[in-house]
């Protein structure tokens, strides 16, 4: 028999039931981050929709979750909420490389589980994960009678509580390397922006009001708010298009050939939605959501896979010096040259000579779009490939492989095989990928779902043959180096080959914003290290300059960070300012702990970082096209202990156009209290390396 229940049990009964008849009738969940900073409400009354608060401010108003599909053919906006769960999650895991040694991943977590009201029957989760600096959320298809479906659009929205400062390059399905616009929401025009930008080879520009993640806002309150995506998997790169009388961004995908977005096979998953916030822009830079949003990596063994600088004769094709086709009589890629250029590394203890131009093919290669341009193994008669490696392998370097595409993905995926074959024969175990020009398969775009499983096939290949890869012209990175950690750079951005730019070029302030928006999704290959600005080195008629002092070239290695870190400039650059090269010669690529000192997009940017299994910090600091003075703590260094710094500065008539060779060197004994004044040139910059006195 059970026991009679007292009036308070029955009050508690009571109170549970309309507790649970409430939620199931009102559909209205708020799950908080760990320490309650950011919260994020989720409603469902005539449509799904979530909106996210910041410590109390609100950040992204009531905004909604919807598909639509063309396979089948529906509109999934109006949905019945069929499960709930929940939980807490709390580890930390050890990066294979990094910025850090450890990551700590701490979220709360919501995911429901939603019924299509119309007829489609299809069933749909969304995920939220909450973290302190920010959030994560996702679509999911679990196995159900639908296998297949095809995307027509994803309906996310984002709609910003005001008019916010923001930091934006025009949406583009094929090109991310434009120059970063400051302007206030309402004052988009991707279109004007992009026509601005004539040394841009492939446009596909999407629209006006249309732009590229991440992208950064600063609200009037000094709120910084980051939109990026996170594990970019089996679907296309998101855009974003602005509805400007509601200040609410949708995301727009990159279509396929016929205008579709995505084909699936359920079960699938979409990639996360990443918001980054806080009211400290340091706070935004040391974020870990988009990494930690990703999947571990399922390779058996990494140790393989190794951080490392290199030069290379790039930058001899770029500056007039040489080419890459063999027909204009100075063709660059021959074994002598290479030669110099491996004697070069092994002098100052680099680890790789990138070599460019070294096969059959660059006569014809660009603007043609022909599919078997190149073939990926025949080397020009000039190159002698076998002799090059038994060189450098008795000079301590290796040879680092590329191979451009132009374009044709698809060819190069029929080669690919023996490409890495030929590369295992020779010793090398790094390739930098390229993808000048329009697609093939035609009607493909470089941010489209065929492209995005390319870029990851290549990665998976590569990794079968123990090849690192960095790759050109491909979509901007979501973290997926976590789990894929061979893919170790991309460039995915303008790089330091646009400081040749006839037009544009790239200007002083670029470098403090590339950490806020490309940056944000992983390591970038920026090809920092010029020591000549004035680049009418090799062609006299040449007005391109670099817009830098050669102290913020030094610092650049520190504040763009990436684990294939290039020194990009001619040897005979270099050996007229051998004290500043030994910065770059002690900087490593690979990373214990990182600091984000202090930051402002568009302004300036101080990061100093451990070296990894080392006491050895390295700090850089860059400025915008003004002139400023670093305030400078040393609090981040180890209590009762005495280090060493080597400070690279600016000189005291340094400005980026008239004295940019203008530099200082000087040894100065710190400790955690010390506290220096340094001054920043116009396009300035200073890097120190500290080291422990034992």
């Amino acid at each position: 028999m059970l026991p009679q229940l007292t009036f308070m049990h029955k009050l508690i009964i009571t109170v549970l039931v309309l507790f649970s008849v409430h939620l199931v009738f009102s559909q209205s969940y708020t799950v908080n981050s760990p320490a309650g900073t950011i919260s994020v409400s989720i409603s469902n009354t005539s449509t799904l929709t979530y909106q996210v608060n910041y410590k109390g401010k609100s950040v992204i108003k009531s905004s909604q979750l919807a598909f639509k599909l063309t396979k089948p053919e529906a509109t999934l906006a109006n949905f019945e909420i069929t499960k709930v769960d929940s939980l807490v999650h709390d580890d930390t895991w050890t990066p294979v490389w990094g910025e850090m040694n450890k990551i700590r991943n701490h979220y709360k977590e919501l995911s429901l589980t939603l019924a299509d009201k119309s007829q489609s029957g299809i069933t749909l989760k969304v995920g939220f994960r909450v973290f302190d600096d920010g959030i994560g959320f996702r679509y999911e298809f679990p196995s159900q009678t639908n296998k297949y479906i095809i995307v027509g659009d994803e309906l996310t929205q984002f709609s910003l509580a005001d008019d916010h400062k923001t930091f934006w390059i025009p949406g583009d399905y094929d090109t991310n390397e434009y120059l970063y616009n400051t302007t206030r929401l309402s004052e988009i025009d991707a279109v004007t922006a992009a026509n601005k930008e004539p040394d841009i080879a492939v446009k596909s520009v999407i629209g006006p009001d249309a732009v590229q993640t991440p992208l950064l806002m600063k609200t009037a309150d000094g709120l910084y708010i980051n939109i990026h995506e996170a594990a970019l998997i089996n679907y296309p790169a998101m855009h974003l298009n602005l509805d400007k009388p509601t200040l609410t961004f949708q995301s727009h995908l990159v279509p396929d050939a016929i205008g579709n977005k995505a084909y699936l096979e359920n079960p699938s998953r979409t990639p996360w939605r990443t918001i980054i916030i806080s009211d400290n822009a340091t706070e935004v830079l040391a974020s870990k959501i988009i990494l930690n949003l990703n999947e571990p990596t399922s390779y058996t063994t990494t140790d393989w896979i190794k951080p490392q600088k290199f030069v290379g004769m790039w930058w001899e094709m770029h500056v007039g010096k040489a080419t890459w086709e063999l027909s204009s009589g100075k063709h660059g890629a021959n074994t002598a040259n290479i030669k110099h250029y491996i004697d070069f590394a092994s002098q100052h203890k680099f680890d790789g000579v990138l070599v460019e131009g070294w096969n059959v093919g660059w006569e014809d290669w660009f603007g043609n779009w022909k599919e078997d341009v190149f073939d990926f193994v025949t080397a020009y008669p000039d190159y002698d490939l076998k002799e090059l490696t038994a060189y450098s392998k008795q000079k301590g370097v290796q040879l680092i492989m590329h191979h451009e595409t132009s374009g044709s993905a698809f060819n190069y995926e029929r080669w690919m095989d023996k490409a890495f074959q030929l590369m295992n024969t020779y010793n090398m175990s790094t390739v930098k990928t390229g993808y000048v020009g329009k697609i093939i398969p035609r009607g493909e775009h470089h941010d489209s779902q065929w492209m995005i499983n390319h870029y990851q096939r290549v990665a998976e290949k590569a990794a079968a043959y123990k090849i690192m890869v960095a790759s050109h012209e491909s979509v901007r990175p979501t973290g997926l180096h976590r789990t894929f950690p061979n893919w170790m750079a991309s460039e995915a951005a303008r790089g330091s080959e646009f400081n040749n730019a006839p037009a544009l070029g790239i200007t002083p302030e670029h470098t403090t914003i590339l950490p806020f928006t490309r940056l944000m999704g992983g390591p970038m290959d920026f090809t920092p290290g010029l020591f000549c600005f004035k680049l009418n080195q090799f062609e006299p008629t040449r007005t391109t300059e670099v817009r830098t002092t050669l102290a913020k070239q030094l610092a650049l290695y520190v504040t763009i960070y990436s684990p294939l870190q290039m020194v990009a400039d001619l040897p005979e650059n270099y050996e007229k300012h051998t004290d500043a090269l030994q910065f770059i010669i002690d900087v490593p690529v690979d990373w214990a702990d990182t600091r984000i000192l202090e930051a402002e997009p568009g302004d300036y940017l101080t990061i100093a970082r451990k070296a990894k299994n080392k006491n050895d910090w390295y700090l850089g600091a860059i400025t915008d096209e003004n002139s400023r003075v670093l305030n400078l703590s040393f609090d981040f260094l180890d209590a009762g202990k005495k280090y060493e710094a080597i400070i690279y500065r600016d000189g005291e008539q340094a400005h980026w156009k008239t004295k940019p060779e203008a530099y200082v060197i000087e040894k100065k004994s710190v400790n955690k209290k010390t506290k220096l004044k340094i001054n920043l040139a116009a396009g300035g910059g200073c890097a120190i390396s500290i080291r422990e006195v034992k």
